[in-house]
């Protein structure tokens, strides 16, 4: 098995829930030692998260696949002390506690730094560390209706509505990934440490790309217009005869292409569809043409048709059609059996990263609770199994 492309890469993964792991599962599917740090007895709060299999939270193994864990108290000064020895032999420090609370503990980046000049701190929050509302807690959805996601998302005339999974928290986390990867590059050429101040709000406001530039552009706010795209049209969903489809047109050669395909080259000369501008003006009046075409057509035979005469299209998959598909299950491998010494063999979800020299082949589960304290107190500050021990049973373990 080669070795990951961060091997020697050693983080201390202090973050609960999901978007903080996100960023600590993405580094150490890349090789990276990600160690991470849990409070005693209870554990990161996502450990309970449904579903549950044999006990264990599959919400919490897959996020947390590829990293060894420890418990330690750090309200306690042995435990403080602990994780000062363990920064100085660390790289990165990952965390996603509120702004100011790893200040109080005395374990803020400033102090850090004194004691690893070179270590990068990573920290993801729901506001950031500075501005008027850093103290504001931070879920996901609160990224999602903060950065102006949900307004643009769902039907017109429909509510505001949340995406499907928790994209601010996985926004948020490979923010922090990207970060803390070109805080690293930089470590490797000048020796210098960095603090990455990553903000749940920010990330989601970045992702909106064309939606935050209608407005800074024209004035006009956005607003939930379905499935349509603001730029480009055919650019939308589809009722087939069996369900819905996708159709991507997203230039005029591409019309073209599909207006040959539904014998209706006319629309090519209708002054309403002359253009992408006016496409995009009138689409309203050019679904039902679409539609009208796809009647007596299976998803599937649509999406078939529009393929091979180059027109991009696709079903609008459920997850059971995801999880069989020949390339995403497949060949693309993006979802892999994981065996689990309590829960048993189950599968998670894959790496999107896909690399030629480096495969990101190997996962190991997700560590119980505190499972490797001795090892890695006995490999990184050379802790003897009675010192491992006696910890323990001070809770400071």
């Amino acid at each position: 098995m080669s070795k990951g492309l961060l091997d020697g890469l050693k983080v201390l993964d202090m973050t609960r829930v999901l978007a903080g792991p996100y960023c600590g599962m993405l580094l150490a599917d890349l090789g990276a030692d990600v160690i991470k740090i849990e409070v005693p007895g209870r554990g990161d709060d996502a450990r309970i998260n449904f579903p549950i299999i044999n006990g264990e939270s599959a919400y919490f193994m897959n996020l947390n696949r590829n990293k060894r864990g420890i418990t330690l108290n750090l309200k306690t000064e042995k435990g403080k002390d602990i994780f000062r020895k363990l920064v100085a032999k660390s790289d990165v420090v990952l965390e996603n506690y509120r702004p100011g609370v790893m200040e109080k503990l005395g374990l803020g980046y400033e102090e850090l730094r004194k004691i690893n000049p070179g270590i990068i701190y990573g920290a993801v929050s729901g506001f950031g560390h500075y501005g008027p509302y850093s103290q504001r807690p931070g879920y996901d959805i609160i990224g999602q209706a903060m950065s102006g996601l949900m307004s643009t998302t769902g039907w017109p005339g429909g509510q505001p509505t949340r995406t499907g999974t928790a994209i601010s928290d996985v926004m948020g986390g490979i923010s922090c990934c990207v970060g803390i990867l070109a805080a690293y590059a930089n470590k490797l050429r000048t020796g210098e440490g960095e603090k990455i101040d990553v903000s749940l709000v920010d990330s989601m406001v970045s992702s909106l790309e064309i939606i935050n530039t209608i407005y800074l552009c024209t004035g006009k706010t956005p607003q939930r217009i379905g499935n349509r795209y603001e730029a480009i049209y055919p650019y939308d969903s589809f009722q087939a005869k069996d369900g819905m489809l996708v159709i991507g047109a997203g230039n005029q050669k591409l019309f073209t292409i599909l207006c040959s395909i539904m014998k209706r080259e006319d629309l090519l000369t209708d002054p309403q569809f002359a253009d992408n501008n006016l496409r995009v003006i009138n689409y309203a009046k050019l679904k039902p043409h679409i539609e009208a075409w796809l009647t007596d057509k299976t998803i599937d035979e649509a999406v078939d048709i529009l393929l091979k005469a180059g027109v991009p299209a696709a079903p609008i998959n459920t997850i059971d059609r995801v999880a069989r598909d020949p390339h995403i299950a497949g060949a693309r491998k993006m979802f892999i059996e994981i065996e689990h010494p309590k829960a048993g063999k189950f599968k998670i979800t894959g790496n999107q990263i896909k690399l030629t020299n480096h495969a990101i082949e190997h996962f190991t589960p997700a560590p119980l609770l505190g499972q490797h304290n001795e090892e890695i107190l006995g490999e990184m500050l050379g802790l003897s199994h009675e010192e491992v021990c006696a910890l323990a049973e001070e809770k400071v373990l």
